[in-house]
């Protein structure tokens, strides 16, 4: 029997009328940690539940068969927007493996730490920050019955209560990491490549729930630590094209300019998608990257009020944004442009600024993704702006990140299954630990500004609209047929 099972639960799963939107991607985060327990010699057993087949996948019976057999310990991850499922998973697997020890990880429980253990006696262990380092101790803590409090970075309780031991330091040689433990998975079975080329993001964007993860201090990986494990998603899956998820990429010039010339150096032909910031950015340096592959550039624009932008802590003005933008439709094949709306301190002027920018960009041809504000409990908004007791659940509206596959999407609303209405009456129980997927004002400042969006096209007002749209948006790691061609340009 091997020392641990890790179960992944990170999906993007979207049900669209009688439509499954379902595309598997790269477990990144717990193919790192699997192979940092194998390089301290324990045994891993790797389940993805994305692989997983059944008519309804978000079933407590079909999580039991998925984890049929465990190892002693059983190490699930997740984000935000399945955090609940995977709780209400996790208390099934331990009434039926009560002797197993159920850990809790990825970034779903940033922040709440304390009330899940508080109100979920199920969850033995929760780890925090980046696990390469604490789960070979806890997993090796563990098997010899050793004290926890030796091991970094993880929450668990004593005699009833909660304990949090201090995180380790940040890792800062991400190249002396093992690569992911690609062994455990076939590659074939994915829809696309991911990798990352960083950690961290020093931009303090009050509405970021991913830099306060990382302490808002990036640490890099080598452009040549990049190549090499491009080389091998080509050799061992024959990858063609490669998403760049961290939200850092461009982090400055010279890092850019030095993986370009890397891949230059090694010969190495591949396409792929990043994300760019608007004030690290010139015509230059997104013509190598044109010149080298990049076929998509994301910017993270978020408003078109200035007025925001500097409430937000975005770091640019809408001169540069418009000045950027104008530059990159004129060299990128695609040119994605991300807004955030529904801040509760954003007037009507505000979000008409962003209509109009948003107008102008689709105009130029660039994509416009807006997103409703998520409200995640480790973001400077929420802690700072927020009040709990505020908080409105709609159960007709879920914001785009925290969709979770139970409900079903039609146009810009959703509609709860009644099979799964229980799933939504346990996140309403809790708002504290699920507040991403609740509102502020939703009569006066949500629902006006999605009634602007629809009647502008930026959310589909039919079947026909909804099913024009690319699928699962702007983190696929797909290359769409818009991509194939040359660039898009203005007319």
């Amino acid at each position: 029997m091997a020392d641990i099972t890790i179960l992944n639960l990170n999906m993007l799963y979207v049900r669209y009328f009688d439509v499954i939107e379902r595309e598997c991607h790269l477990p990144l985060g717990p193919l790192y940690v699997a192979a940092a327990l194998e390089r301290e010699g324990l045994t891993v057993d790797f389940r993805d539940y994305q692989l997983h087949e059944a008519d309804e996948l978000f079933s407590q019976a079909e999580i039991l068969k998925a984890l049929e057999d465990p190892a002693p310990l059983i190490g699930f991850s997740c984000m935000a927007n399945l955090l609940p499922f995977t709780l209400l998973a996790m208390r099934e697997v331990k009434n039926i493996y009560p002797d197993r020890t159920l850990v809790l990880g990825g970034v779903g429980a940033a922040e709440v730490e304390q009330a899940i253990l508080e109100r979920f006696p199920w969850v033995d262990v929760i780890v925090r920050g980046e696990a390469e380092r604490s789960a070979p101790l806890l997993v090796s803590a563990l098997k010899a019955n050793g004290d926890l409090a030796k091991v970094p970075g993880i929450s668990y309780r004593v005699d009833g209560e909660v304990v949090h031991n201090p995180r380790p330091p940040r890792i800062t040689d991400l190249d002396g990491l093992p690569p992911p433990a690609y062994h455990h998975i076939d590659l074939s079975r994915y829809s696309g490549f991911g990798t990352i080329t960083s950690r961290g993001c020093p931009y303090p964007c009050t509405f970021c729930s991913v830099a306060p993860i990382w302490d808002l201090q990036p640490v890099h990986r080598s452009p040549r630590a990049i190549v090499e494990e491009i080389k091998v998603l080509q050799e061992l899956g024959g990858a063609e094209l490669i998403l760049f998820q961290d939200e850092f990429f461009v982090s400055g010039r010279a890092q850019v300019l030095s993986f370009c010339e890397e891949l230059k150096r090694a010969g190495v032909k591949i396409l792929w998608k990043a994300f760019g910031r608007i004030n690290l950015t010139d015509p230059e340096m997104m013509q190598v990257m044109a010149d080298n592959g990049c076929v998509e550039i994301r910017f993270g624009i978020e408003s078109g009020s200035d007025r925001i932008l500097k409430k937000v802590k975005k770091g640019f003005r809408t001169d540069e944004v418009v000045k950027v933008v104008s530059q990159a439709v004129q060299i990128f094949r695609r040119v994605d442009a991300f807004y955030v709306w529904g801040f509760p301190f954003e007037t009507m002027e505000d979000f008409h600024q962003s209509i109009f920018q948003m107008i102008s960009f689709r105009m130029l041809g660039a994509r416009i993704l807006p997103s409703m504000l998520c409200l995640l409990p480790q973001t400077e908004i929420y802690k700072k702006e927020i009040d709990p007791k505020a908080l409105q659940f709609a159960p007709d509206l879920m914001p785009e990140y925290m969709v979770t596959g139970h409900e079903v999407s039609s146009f810009s609303r959703v509609d709860v299954l009644p099979e799964h209405e229980p799933f939504f009456a346990f996140i309403q129980e809790h708002p504290d630990i699920f507040p991403g997927f609740f509102h502020m004002d939703l009569e006066n400042n949500v629902r006006p500004k999605l009634r602007v969006l629809q009647e502008f096209g930026f959310y589909p007002a039919s079947e026909q609209e909804l099913a024009s749209m690319e699928s699962c948006g702007a983190h696929s790691p797909h290359l769409n047929e818009s991509q194939r061609g040359l660039a898009t340009r203005a007319v």
